[in-house]
């Protein structure tokens, strides 16, 4: 029998991952897109909701695409995904890794003449042929040979032995906006270069480039932000299933007299008697001090205002909408949820769900909900 004095002490909060709603929407995209292929995003340790679990549920799902951003994520997952799978790096290798990702059977996303001709020189010194993706600049102007760069190695035969392209791609700027004249601009000038490979597989479409429309999709699409349940635009109905839920415990509760200040700088005082809630959650556990005096939480049917300044390890909420003593040393309180949305949460700190979902701490407990 297990002793209890050596029970895990509870957390300041606790994050909830449902994979069976992030497999879900894989799913759905992977449905809506075929006969294109759905891959899936994991960067940034899978967008903040750990890699370690997202991708072998994905991989089950049978995700068969996947793409971080560094040669280190990478090596880190490389054990998690099918041997059949492709698992590539979107900002490619930097001088002197080739090797090593080669070794790993990793796939670079070749953004540059000098990335394209550091892997050619490694296909050589290996003596084998060694698979890459070339993308495409088409007016990001962040990633990507120029256009004036693509033709000169889509005819350079000794090149395209030597690293046979498994995709060639880019990258939508506006996708968040459907309407933005941008993404047909873009889609117009990714069809003049990918015609380069004419026996090469197109892979253009993000998450907002799903929602724009089969001429986007290609052959691989590259969803990200959909996976985990964030907005993908502002001007439609969201489509997909929320993933994160995010509870903090109340550290203690208090009254105090009108007149009275709260937290760092006191930049808010009680303008009524006014009771609160300390809850065990801050700044340095990805809760964005940008929500001081302007976010909330959600306990028991009602909306409790954060009042003051978030601070590095706590946050105070106006508690007065509960009857006294609704809230206890211990309960929880929804911070994101059906209540506290995602998007909404990251609409009031001034940024977006991204920054939001990459920032979570690692001070929570995770608790991961597995699909059947």
């Amino acid at each position: 029998m297990s002793d209890p004095t050596l029970a895990s002490p509870p957390t300041g909060a606790i994050l909830t991952i449902d994979l069976a709603a992030l497999v879900a929407n894989w799913r759905r995209i992977a449905d809506a897109v075929a006969p294109a292929a759905a891959s899936a995003v994991v960067k940034a340790d899978a967008y903040g909701l750990g890699a370690a679990r997202v991708v072998p549920a994905l991989a089950a799902a049978g995700c068969r695409h996947f793409f971080v951003a560094h040669l280190s994520e990478a090596l880190a997952i490389r054990d998690l995904v099918p041997a059949d799978a492709l698992l590539a790096v979107l900002n490619g290798f930097h001088p002197g890794s080739e090797a090593a990702a080669a070794q790993a059977g990793i796939t670079p996303v070749l953004n540059s003449v000098g990335q394209a001709r550091r892997w050619q020189v490694q296909a050589a010194a290996l003596g084998r042929a060694l698979p890459a993706i070339l993308q495409v600049d088409t007016g990001m102007s962040r990633h990507g040979l120029m256009p004036e760069e693509v033709a000169p190695l889509a005819q350079d035969e000794a090149f395209r032995k030597a690293v046979p392209l498994v995709a060639v791609m880019s990258h939508l700027a506006c996708s968040d906006e459907p309407d933005h004249p941008e993404n047909a601009a873009a889609l117009a000038r990714f069809e003049v270069l990918a015609a380069l490979f004419p026996d090469v597989p197109r892979c253009f479409a993000n998450s907002g480039g799903v929602l724009l429309g089969k001429a986007y999709h290609g052959d691989v699409v590259r969803p990200g932000i959909a996976l985990y349940g964030g907005r993908v635009d502002d001007g439609r109905a969201e489509p997909f299933a929320p993933v994160v839920t995010l509870e903090a415990r109340v550290i203690q509760t208090r009254s105090i007299a009108a007149g009275t200040g709260v937290g760092y700088g006191q930049i808010w005082h009680a303008p009524r008697p006014t009771r609160l809630a300390t809850l065990a959650i801050g700044y340095a556990d990805g809760f964005p001090r940008s929500l001081s005096g302007c976010g909330a939480v959600w306990a028991q049917g009602h909306v409790l205002p954060i009042v003051g300044r978030v601070s590095m390890d706590v946050t105070v909420v106006d508690a007065t909408a509960l009857p006294d003593g609704a809230l206890a040393e211990g309960d929880l309180v929804e911070v994101i949820g059906p209540h506290r949305p995602l998007h909404q949460v990251a609409v009031e700190a001034g940024t977006i769900d991204y920054e939001i979902l990459t920032q979570l701490g690692r001070r929570y407990e995770r608790r991961y909900l597995v699909p059947d």
